[in-house]
């Protein structure tokens, strides 16, 4: 393949001749562009996406590396009755504005308005909207089936994925499926090099040959052929990601081949803005709102507030420091989950599995049977997809792993599929796992060294952004820390983990009206400790406050042991609702949820008087 040119320049003044990017009704307008125009479309495009996405946030290096790619599979098929399936999703920016969405991106990942990610409420050219990684190639198996037994025979089904979520085992499911058929899928590989950090393994390894066959000669030996090929694919490529032209000619044939095909683009992540193409930490993968010529957010008086996830990451180093036996694994998210300054200076004993969450699990597994205690750090939403093996690969055998889940909870502009809200109700119903919801950085610190000292399965979860502030415990239980209590024992108010301080605020507007309130932190939140049970006991109702669904939740847990052991104390149970709540400001969503200081008071009055739950979402969190 020969090198990819320079990168393009972003300049506003060469606008797309008779057309702007808002008027796109669609791909039928993209396609009936001639072709001298498709480079002033794709300059447009990326000086659109550093405009917007730099003012509002959200996904800005991927999307300027798809730019070419996108126009093309949008004059090759014929969406939506050909399917194009973005893997991940926060790639399909691009797609978006191609398909009429353009005036939108005002209020990119705003409540209320464009998401983030397809959205099948959006436009009927999104397909999937889950945003976790190596499933596209599943849904084009499956819908591929549905137009052969719909006899849609001249129906194409593309599925766009990255080098980095090709490392996924489901993809390679997928794979396995797609390749011993003759349907027309067309798999389109966008190889950068990278998911947030370079790809590495064996794949990254075998997709340097094919770009680079010269360098490596012990791949393929016989002609033409490579690991594709070998699963039945036809095999185009590589191709150069940035040259539309050279895009569609290879999309074209892929189309008219009627059979399973992989097409090899070549792109580079942040393609044509400099700062995004010079990031060394993921080519401004995802930003808040930056400067759109520096790329860089703007100055700030005063040192910034550490976040949950750098108050993790030191007391992670500092443990690593003390501990040879303690070893992290992550999958494909080496700095946003806080691991980095391990892996600088512990490289040996980090590691990085690539988007793989199932095989990071039962690795760590493995490592804890060879004499280490591993922490698996991964975001909330994406241990989900490795339930299984922490049950059966690390409970079962009771093996000391620590999961670090960051992201739990509300994470706010990513949506549905990023809100880390099940994690406790699944991890919870797992016998011998202990759970831990730290309520500020101390606490954080020090879960984390108790967690790392235990000789079984535990977790930590806590929130996106900054730590909570220093909240002082009263007297302690047990395990249990007291944070407040009056004397007078009308309310425990159970504050789970970062909680506590909406907790405190309600507290102390129910104490002005006279009524007594004990606030509590369990710290570790299952099992569920006696001496919460007495505290329980002692009051004559129990609120219970999270941020984690209601359903099997921590305060239903606890529910269920104050049954279990025939305590009468009424119980409520406070958190999130059983929906998939969209995107939108953290602070918003859980008002939406009732979890706000004046909307828990709210909620306890009720109780005391003997009325329903009553979920009041208002747009300022107070009650209504």
């Amino acid at each position: 393949m020969t090198a990819l040119p320079e990168s393009p320049a972003t300049n506003p003044a060469t606008a797309l001749e008779g057309a702007h990017l808002t008027t796109l009704g669609g791909p039928h307008d993209v396609r009936a562009l001639p072709s001298r125009q498709l480079a002033a479309l794709a300059q447009d495009i990326r000086t659109f996406l550093i405009e917007k996405v730099c003012a509002a946030g959200g996904h800005l290096g991927p999307n300027l590396g798809v730019v070419e790619l996108t126009i093309a599979l949008h004059r090759v098929f014929d969406s939506p009755c050909d399917a194009i399936l973005f893997d991940t999703g926060h790639q399909a920016y691009v797609h978006k504005i191609l398909t009429g969405r353009a005036a939108g991106f005002d209020r990119l990942r705003q409540d209320g308005g464009l998401s983030g990610y397809p959205s099948r409420a959006e436009s009927v050219h999104d397909w999937c909207e889950n945003s976790h990684a190596s499933t596209s190639l599943s849904y084009a198996d499956g819908l591929a089936k549905a137009n052969e037994l719909r006899g849609r025979h001249n129906r194409s089904v593309v599925a766009v994925i990255g080098d980095g979520a090709m490392t996924g085992g489901m993809a390679w499911e997928a794979l396995n499926n797609i390749g011993a058929s003759e349907r027309q899928v067309v798999v389109v590989l966008n190889d950068n090099g990278r998911s947030y950090a370079p790809t590495t393994g064996a794949l990254a390894n075998h997709l340097h040959t094919l770009k680079h066959p010269g360098a490596h000669t012990s791949v393929a030996d016989e002609a033409g052929s490579n690991l594709f090929t070998q699963l039945g694919f036809t095999y185009l490529g590589p191709v150069d990601g940035h040259d539309t032209g050279a895009l569609q000619d290879v999309l074209d044939q892929a189309r008219a081949l009627r059979r399973p095909v992989l097409v090899h683009a070549v792109t580079v992540k942040g393609w044509g803005f400099g700062p995004a193409e010079g990031d060394e930490a993921d080519c401004l993968h995802a930003v808040g709102t930056v400067d759109a010529v520096t790329g860089k957010p703007a100055p700030t008086t005063g040192p910034p507030a550490a976040s949950w996830t750098s108050v993790f990451g030191q007391a992670l180093l500092e443990l690593a420091d003390e501990r040879e036996d303690l070893v992290a694994v992550t999958a494909s998210m080496l700095r946003p989950t806080g691991l980095y300054p391990m892996a600088v200076k512990h490289p040996e004993r980090v590691f990085d599995v690539g988007i793989a969450e199932q095989h990071a699990v039962t690795s760590a597994a493995g490592l804890a049977m060879g004499g280490f205690h591993p922490v698996v750090a991964l975001y909330s939403t994406f241990l989900t997809r490795a339930a299984d093996q922490v049950l059966m690969d690390v409970a079962l055998h009771r093996l000391p792993v620590t999961f670090v889940l960051d992201r739990a909870g509300i994470t706010g502009p990513d949506g549905a599929s990023h809100h880390g809200m099940w994690d406790a109700s699944l991890l919870g119903v797992i016998p011998g796992l202990r759970i831990a919801a730290p309520r500020d950085s101390s606490q954080l610190r020090s879960l984390l060294r108790e967690a790392t000292a235990y000789a079984g399965p535990t977790a930590l979860r806590f929130p996106k952004g900054t730590a909570s502030p220093y909240v002082e415990a009263v007297r302690s239980a047990g395990s249990v820390d007291v944070l407040a209590e009056s004397g007078i024992r009308d309310v425990l108010l159970v504050a789970y983990g970062p909680v506590a301080p909406m907790c405190l605020q309600a507290a102390a507007q129910l104490t002005e009206q006279g009524i007594g309130v004990s606030v509590a932190d369990p710290r570790w939140v299952t099992p569920v400790t006696p001496e919460l049970l007495e505290l329980a006991a002692r009051h004559r109702l129990v609120v219970t406050v999270e941020d984690n669904s209601r359903t099997g939740g921590l305060g239903s847990t606890l529910t269920q042991h104050l049954h279990d052991n025939a305590i009468t104390t009424p119980i409520l149970n406070l958190g999130l609702p059983r929906a998939f709540l969209p995107h939108g400001p953290r602070d918003q969503l859980l008002a939406n949820a009732g979890l706000t200081a004046p909307q828990i008071t709210y909620a306890i009055l009720r109780a005391r008087a003997g009325k329903p739950l009553e979920h009041t979402p208002t747009t300022d969190g107070s009650p209504p």
